[in-house]
């Protein structure tokens, strides 16, 4: 397994070791003691997994605490662009965004730590997308930043995109008040 470190503190690529042979292929997806070594000793307790069709955006997503979540994401089946923006007051990049390309083929992860907000396109039909989260859904602890909020100038390489209304609806980031606590 190799860690990556991004321009965004805590927010890392895990490109697995990947066996692949005339039968298919094997990888380790999670190893907590691997993981725990990188220095993501998380403990997950919820996995969620979801299907779209090409050009399906879902994002950019968060949990405010005490609900706030880590996520380890990937793409089980398909393509997506993943990214993700830095909630965290006080951080050096707060508000700025990174983003990649997860797919069935390069078999990249994403651990994305509490704080930040997330979101994914979908470059191919039937993607099926999975997710390994540090704590349970919230209704009343989740929110939204706009999907192409000019503030942030996200390049999702993608005009029309599908959204949900509750996507179409999210609040502009000028108007976001940061429930994160300070982070160095």
């Amino acid at each position: 397994m190799e860690i990556i470190e991004t321009e965004i503190p805590g927010l890392l690529i895990i490109k697995p070791q990947v066996f692949e042979d005339h039968r298919g292929y094997f990888f380790e997806s999670y190893n907590a003691d691997k993981f725990a070594n990188a220095g993501i000793d998380v403990r997950f307790v919820q996995d969620n997994e979801s299907k779209s069709m090409k050009g399906v955006l879902r994002g950019l997503h968060f949990q405010k605490p005490p609900f706030a979540q880590g996520k380890l994401v990937r793409v089980m089946k398909g393509a997506v662009l993943d990214v993700a923006v830095d909630l965290r007051k006080g951080s050096s990049t707060y508000g700025k965004w990174a983003s990649i390309q997860l797919s069935e083929s390069n078999k990249f992860m994403y651990w994305i730590p509490a704080g930040m907000a997330h979101g994914f396109l979908t470059l191919e039909d039937n993607t099926v997308f999975f997710y390994k989260c540090t704590n349970v859904y919230n209704k009343e602890s989740e929110g939204s930043i706009r999907w192409n909020d000019p503030d942030l100038g996200i390049d999702w390489g993608y005009d029309n995109p599908l959204l949900s209304a509750k996507d179409q609806e999210a609040p502009l980031f000028k108007d976001f008040i940061s429930p994160f606590h300070q982070w160095a």
